[in-house]
């Protein structure tokens, strides 16, 4: 493995923002906040990031006590021993009309998550909701005294049509204001294929479109982008399949919604040895190219320049944090 000091020069040389702090999010494990014993759990799940839940997988008449067990959860769970790469914590959205009594009562947690995450953000001006929100019970000082991590959902037809907007929007909050920054974006299919009118099926052909319009806009802006959750949690098969199919359309992660789909998911999100190899390689050639003042150049009989270069970072940073 290369050291991270040359990675980050060599990051620096490419633009890529806060390269030394990346966080894989192969797999997206939800943990409903309303199961106490789930919650119990959570130290010793090996899913990259692990997701305490106060959404969809909590129903109406549990929100009250999803919330209370969560800000508990925050302060009780060894964040120092975790098996996971990431501790988020998904609350619900702004249309819900909820999002204000999550983060009043989980305001009371003294720990914030690795990671904050808002569903079925439509628009900029949801942005404004969400921060003003995080502003009144968090603080400025909470807020910015952080590394923190903000990950958003798209899941309107809206949403999609207007996501550079959304996702420039929420880039300048970070720079401009401070607030949490914007590190992945994920693809709610099922409230996307309901938007739409479509009939969600385990091939995906019905989210083809959106799914690729997506990951070309999360690219756009050098965010990670979790792809759509597989339905059958029986089809370990199709699980694999989609996974490996959305690993080459430039996806980095998956939700899962059962812990037997988490190892199927991350194997696939792995890059093979064979493109590990060829990731480093690029990256020192690139080095004794970028010392001599050289732009493109051919490496491996390709033309080698800096989007090629971004991905061969991104494989070398993800296998660098699964394998520490």
């Amino acid at each position: 493995m290369l050291p991270k000091t040359f990675i980050r020069h060599i990051s620096q040389f490419a633009g890529v923002r806060d390269a030394a702090k990346y966080v894989p999010r192969r797999a997206l494990l939800y943990v409903p906040a309303s199961n106490q014993k789930m919650l119990d759990k959570i130290p010793t799940m090996q899913a990259d990031s692990v997701v305490i839940e106060l959404e969809d997988g909590v129903a109406l008449t549990a929100k009250a006590e999803a919330r209370a067990q969560a800000a508990v959860a925050l302060d009780k769970i060894p964040y120092h021993s975790l098996a996971c790469q990431e501790l988020g914590l998904r609350v619900n959205s702004v249309s819900s009309g909820l999002l204000e009594d999550d983060i009043k009562a989980i305001s009371k947690a003294e720990k914030l998550p690795h990671a904050f995450m808002v569903p079925k953000v439509d628009s900029p001006e949801d942005l404004v909701t969400i921060y003003n929100i995080f502003r009144e019970h968090y603080g400025d000082e909470r807020i910015t005294n952080t590394n923190t991590r903000l990950v958003i959902w798209i899941e309107s037809a809206r949403a999609l049509l207007d996501m550079p907007r959304i996702l420039s929007s929420t880039l300048n909050l970070h720079k401009q204001a401070g607030f949490f920054k914007l590190d992945a974006v994920v693809f709610g299919s099922d409230d996307f294929c309901a938007d739409i009118g479509s009939t969600r099926s385990s091939h995906g052909t019905e989210t083809l479109f959106a799914r690729q319009k997506f990951v070309t806009c999360c690219k756009a802006f050098q965010l990670q982008a979790i792809d759509s959750v597989y339905i059958d949690i029986k089809d370990l098969d199709g699980l694999k399949r989609q996974s490996a199919e959305g690993r080459q359309w430039g996806f980095t992660g998956k939700q899962v919604i059962h812990p037997s789909q988490v190892s199927v998911v991350q194997e696939q999100f792995l890059p093979p040895k064979e493109r590990i190899e060829w990731a480093q390689e690029l990256v020192h050639a690139y080095s004794e190219h970028e010392s001599l003042g050289k732009g493109a150049f051919q490496f491996r009989g390709q033309m080698i320049d800096r989007p090629l270069l971004l991905q061969a970072l991104n494989i070398i940073q993800l296998v660098e944090r699964v394998q520490n």
